[in-house]
């Protein structure tokens, strides 16, 4: 199975776009008059005819081929932490002197009159 999209294949949605194709082609061929009402009929059965050969004649398996697992391997630890650390220390040192400077920040006193 090569793909998969929400645990099924892709046959799933090929049947489903035929159907939902097929049905609202009958609905419009259910509004015609004369003849072309009759069309409705032959594309039902087509729809059928097309969903027994792809559901009896599959180009896939039924059994899923084994698939060799891929161990993924993190070459940049150290250096991945190390960055982590200084970004850390860069950031509290940072944020130590942003509140330093919130809470000295000068009071200029008022000037007073002179008379």
């Amino acid at each position: 199975m090569a793909t998969t999209v929400l645990g099924v294949g892709t046959g799933v949605f090929v049947l489903a776009v035929i159907w939902v194709i097929t049905l609202l082609l009958c609905i419009i061929l259910a509004r015609a008059s004369g003849a072309a009402r009759f069309f409705s009929i032959l594309l039902l059965f087509l729809a059928v005819i097309l969903t027994l050969i792809l559901v009896y004649f599959p180009r896939d398996s039924q059994t899923p081929s084994t698939v060799t697992e891929v161990q993924i391997v993190d070459t940049f630890f150290i250096g991945r932490y190390v960055l982590i650390s200084v970004m850390s220390l860069i950031f509290l040192g940072s944020l130590f002197l942003a509140l330093v400077y919130y809470a000295l920040e000068p009071v200029y006193a008022k000037p007073l009159r002179a008379r």
